[in-house]
């Protein structure tokens, strides 16, 4: 086992983008354990589990890694220092955010009442990808019970837990297998594809993160399967846009109508207008709404969102 630490910008909370992150408690990818985030990453072709913990204030952050494979000279730790500030979004910088929020209460109150949360974002691309398929026209509950299934099936294994499958671990899948997980005979065709054209591609986050939102919106609308919402989902959720939102997301809709008190909710074309006020950052402003949404539903314990 690997110990090493990092320092986040910033206000940081790591409880609070850990839930950002993994949605619900039912999510076997991303864990949050007895204070910690759990998950396990693969590693230049070899799965270790990484655990993170917080020390120090919101303010003065500090994270303490451990990581574990089959032997320590496995472990490269700039490879895992790169992955851990993509997933939990160390390095992004919320500043013009915070200044948005000193003129406008609601969204003022809104913050200050998860202060430290920084957007996250999945581990690849291809993850982003297949989380957009899983959910695709389905509740979040049933898409993570899918990705649970598929990684269980497909992952790489490090003791009782799994990595979220590669390209090349689902390129040779059946597709009747995944219909069995409980994919739909489009999505298993979907997800076949993508996992073909990624490992004949060769596809890594830079060959969509160095383009424009514009761009890789259209490079992503491409590929069989991915529609306005997947690509837009994507592009928060995998390549960190925050200037992008999924305004034809169903639960965001319904999110910022109960915020903003709206007597109906808004249709795709409403919310991007009425989110064009905070344009550079509605994508963070995504994040907030969902947290709001775990604690006043009840779906996460109140007592992960305790100051520090």
């Amino acid at each position: 086992m690997r110990f090493f630490t990092l320092s986040p910008k910033p206000p940081f909370r790591l409880d609070l983008t850990a839930w950002a992150l993994r949605r619900l408690p039912i999510n076997l990818i991303d864990r949050w354990d007895n204070g910690e985030y759990r998950r396990v990453l693969t590693l230049d072709g070899t799965p270790a589990e990484v655990s993170v913990s917080q020390i120090g204030t919101s303010e003065k952050p500090k994270l303490v890694i451990k990581v574990k494979a089959k032997r320590d000279d496995m472990i490269k730790r700039q490879e895992v220092i790169s992955v851990l500030k993509k997933i939990l979004g160390m390095e992004v910088n919320l500043t013009g955010f915070y200044h948005l929020a000193c003129r406008d209460k609601r969204l003022f109150f809104l913050l200050s009442r998860f202060d430290g949360l920084k957007p996250p974002r999945f581990a690849s691309v291809f993850e982003a990808l297949i989380n957009g398929f899983a959910c695709q026209q389905l509740s979040l509950h049933v898409g993570i019970h899918l990705l649970n299934r598929l990684c269980v099936k497909y992952g790489l294994k490090f003791e009782e837990s799994r990595a979220f499958p590669r390209p090349v671990d689902l390129s040779d899948a059946k597709h009747g297998d995944l219909m069995k997980l409980g994919f739909s005979r489009h999505k298993a065709e979907y997800i076949l594809n993508a996992a073909i054209t990624a490992v004949k591609e060769k596809w890594v986050a830079e060959q969509f993160g160095e383009l424009s939102a514009a761009a890789a919106l259209e490079k992503l609308l491409e590929i069989r399967g991915v529609g306005m919402w997947t690509a837009e989902y994507v592009l928060l959720r995998g390549l960190g846009k925050l200037d992008v939102i999924p305004a034809d997301d169903v639960g965001i809709r319904n999110k910022l109508a109960y915020w903003l008190g709206l007597k109906t909710v808004p249709d795709p074309d409403s919310v991007r207008k009425i989110l064009s006020r905070w344009n550079s950052y509605k994508g963070a402003l995504y994040f907030y709404l969902l947290l709001d949404y775990l604690e006043r539903t009840g779906k996460i314990d109140n007592s992960n969102f305790q100051a520090q």
